[in-house]
């Protein structure tokens, strides 16, 4: 349903709730208020009435059936034809769900008088509407985000001058300035000027990648501290970022449906209530019993027990920093059997960490990384906190440093100690000194820099994205705790990463260098099958972060990937993605509980309503106690218990 739709069709219930309250506020005051000894408002009363059917005596009012009744009319005409409206317009789609229940019980209590018990139907009726539309989220558009994310602007490079132009403007070999920490237009070469790029919502690559004349840049990463000057290689309407945009547009149209709970099982109850109800009228000749049976047979407990069962556990959520923005997924998390993981950011921190230190001989690590900290101070290379943090670890002392200085194609040089040291790529080594490629150790997945102490080879350094501490037990715990019949690892990453994380967390179902269309068509194929849980990170996961049955959102990086998904993990951590999980599992027991409880309940009232021991009115009392119970039960879902992980 289109936002505009859900907004006045919310509208509506909360007006029809109003006027329902009111209108039965008035005929119970009508009918049981003004005979009392405020004889001021009982004039009042009498005057306003002094039209209809009234009687004074004594300045004690007695109004007659047909005038009382007139606020119970308004009830059914202003809100209950247009629910029952409805429910005709969901009959004709073939959706028999537990409200159509209520929709004959309005409609039988005004053929048959019965102008209270029709009332408290519609209050009951629009107060479930009501509770629901407050759990489900609120409306949000992804494409809306990507494109507030995208600049509007490129600047262009002319003979005046830098001259700003709207990115449809911006043609292939237009030569386009970027500033410090502006978002890249278009697909483009670097010309002028070094600098970083996190690429990493994009492409998936964990890593911040360096950026020099003849390096490709992507529309929509996001630029360093220093300013590139790159040529347009393609389009605005052609480049990456704009692909995603156009691959989000055909994955909102193909989110998977879920069937709610309270239809599942409306879908048995509906029909029992009216084959009992058609018994106690046939069996007895009396109509009115028709109505008793469905007064006490609308499915309540499914229209407000399920509801409330949902806020209580979305509220309990949000306490462990688990934002819920889809309520529905609650009901269904317990039954996804595919499990599809992005790599960056999810199983892994998404940040490089030194792994290895291959040592030429006469070197220690010490000694080498002592060094290369010192040096690594004042780089703004993307693997310079990785050396730091890797020094600090073993509370290594830095020493100084002079003569710094830091060149494309050349790497990081400076005199420490009185020692020249280089850290610099494979690639730039051998071009300077091809004699050294057989002291290099064989070439492995991850990033690497090379170290030359005093112009001679010392070590080389490696670099994976490491897995979280607990991503192997997380993963392991899947299929026996959570009956998750299928583990998948979907990747931008090259294969050697991606097959390097597969073994640590033991994922056996690989796919690596997947772009955005290539995730979205195995989401897709793979929710056919059965239904799935998609975790991610990056903008280059929102199609398939939509495709999915549920789709989980790791940390605040994005905001476009938190639009796309159905819940977000607000501090990243898996243990938070357990525990949504079992959260939902638990919701969907207490809501159990509370709609199965209610509807028992519900089943012994219409056999006293069918035997003629309750009337409608009282049908609709016996109603509200069994909803109290009901909703009393569904709170519980808000309360926290001792344990909600199990690994």
């Amino acid at each position: 349903m289109p936002p505009s739709n859900q907004t006045s069709t919310a509208f509506l219930d909360k007006l029809t709730v109003a006027i329902s309250l009111i209108g039965i506020g008035v005929y119970l005051f009508l009918q049981y208020g003004v005979a009392f000894e405020a004889k001021p408002l009982a004039f009042a009363v009498h005057m306003l009435l002094s039209y209809g059917d009234t009687a004074i005596s004594d300045f004690n009012v007695n109004v007659s059936v047909s005038v009382i009744e007139v606020p119970l009319l308004v009830v059914i005409v202003f809100g209950g034809f247009p629910l029952v409206y409805q429910l005709l317009a969901k009959l004709l789609q073939r959706d028999l769900g537990a409200d159509l229940l209520a929709g004959i019980a309005i409609v039988t209590g005004l053929l048959l008088h019965e102008y209270l018990a029709a009332s408290l139907v519609v209050l009951m009726l629009s107060g479930g509407s009501v509770l629901e539309a407050y759990a489900v989220r609120k409306a949000s558009s992804v494409l809306s985000a990507l494109a507030k994310r995208m600049p509007s602007i490129a600047h262009r490079q002319t003979a005046q001058g830098l001259c700003d132009i709207p990115i449809e403007q911006v043609g292939i070999g237009d030569i386009l300035s970027i500033l410090p920490h502006e978002i890249c237009p278009v697909d483009g070469t670097v010309q002028q000027g070094s600098s970083t790029m996190d690429e990493s919502y994009l492409t998936g690559e964990p890593y911040l990648m360096s950026k020099t004349v003849g390096s490709k840049v992507l529309s929509g990463a996001v630029n360093g501290d220093s300013l590139l000057v790159i040529q347009a290689d393609k389009l605005a309407e052609d480049s990456r970022y704009a692909k995603i945009m156009t691959v989000m547009r055909e994955s909102e149209q193909y989110k998977p449906s879920i069937r709610r709970l309270g239809d599942q099982l409306g879908a048995w109850y509906a029909p029992l209530a009216i084959l009992i109800a058609l018994m106690a009228w046939l069996m007895s000749g009396e109509i009115v019993r028709f109505l008793a049976v469905l007064v006490i047979a609308t499915p309540c407990p499914l229209l407000i027990a399920i509801p409330v069962t949902i806020i209580s556990s979305i509220s309990l959520a949000a306490k462990r920093e688990i934002i819920i923005k889809n309520p529905a997924i609650l009901e269904t998390i317990g039954q996804c059997r595919t499990a599809i993981f992005d790599k960056t950011g999810t199983l892994t921190y998404g940040r490089p960490v030194l792994t290895q230190i291959s040592l030429a001989p006469g070197q220690t690590e010490a000694n080498v990384l002592t060094l290369i900290a010192s040096l690594e101070r004042y780089s703004k290379h993307p693997l310079a906190n990785s050396i730091l943090t890797a020094a600090a670890e073993r509370q290594l002392s830095l020493l100084t440093v002079t003569g710094i200085s830091e060149l494309p194609g050349v790497g990081l040089l400076g005199s420490v100690a009185d020692v020249s040291v280089q850290i610099t790529s494979r690639k730039h080594l051998l071009k300077d000194y091809p004699e050294l490629e057989t002291q290099l150790p064989v070439l492995q997945g991850g990033l690497e820099c090379i170290v030359l102490i005093n112009q001679q080879y010392a070590a080389t350094l490696q670099f994976r994205d490491q897995a979280r501490s607990d991503s192997s037990l997380f993963i392991n715990h899947l299929k026996p705790n959570h009956l998750f019949a299928k583990v998948m690892l979907v990747s931008g990453d090259r294969e050697s990463e991606v097959r390097y994380l597969a073994e640590q967390v033991g994922i056996q179902q690989v796919y690596f260098s997947q772009s955005p269309e290539q995730k979205l068509a195995l989401v897709k194929a793979e929710t056919a099958l059965a239904k799935t849980v998609f975790l991610g990170d990056g903008i280059n996961d929102a199609p398939a972060l939509t495709a999915a049955t549920i789709g989980i959102a790791f940390g605040q990086n994005s905001d476009i990937t938190g639009e796309a998904a159905d819940a977000v993990i607000m501090d990243s951590s898996l243990l938070k993605v357990d525990e949504l999980f079992h959260i939902g599992e638990r919701m969907r027991g207490i809501a159990l509980q509370s709609a199965v409880g209610g509807m028992l309940l519900s089943l012994i009232g219409m056999g006293f309503a069918g035997l003629g021991l309750l009337s409608p009115v009282a049908g609709a009392i016996a109603q509200e106690v069994i909803d109290i119970f009901a909703v009393l039960n569904a709170l519980r879902a808000a309360l926290p218990p001792k344990v909600l992980s199990d690994y």
